[in-house]
């Protein structure tokens, strides 16, 4: 399994306007995106987001990338992000739910 967070830099003013575009596109890959495991959008409590994304494997994350919603959804956002997104890439050591022992 594969692990991302892209921390997302939004212009000052432009909150919810991200906030309803990206909701959308999150919408999107749960919807369209077997291989998608987990894909949330969060704000911590100083109005900092990130994305926090969890794939099955190597092939889920190329077949988010090259999604027709991701490139249709990505120019809309260039008005109102600060820059581009911080993307950080992890393997996922052990079980994402662990299993109940006797």
């Amino acid at each position: 399994m594969i692990a991302v967070t892209a921390k997302m830099n939004v212009k000052q003013g432009s909150e919810l306007e991200f906030e309803r575009r990206m909701l959308d596109l999150v919408s999107q890959v749960n919807d369209n995106e077997p291989g998608v495991i987990f894909y949330r959008l969060c704000r911590d409590s100083d109005g900092n987001y990130v994305v926090i994304e969890l794939y099955e494997d190597e092939l889920a994350v190329k077949d988010h990338v090259d999604s027709d919603h991701l490139k249709a959804a990505a120019p809309s956002f260039k008005g109102i992000m600060a820059g581009p997104p911080e993307i950080l890439r992890y393997d996922v050591l052990g079980p994402v739910r662990p299993t109940k022992t006797a």
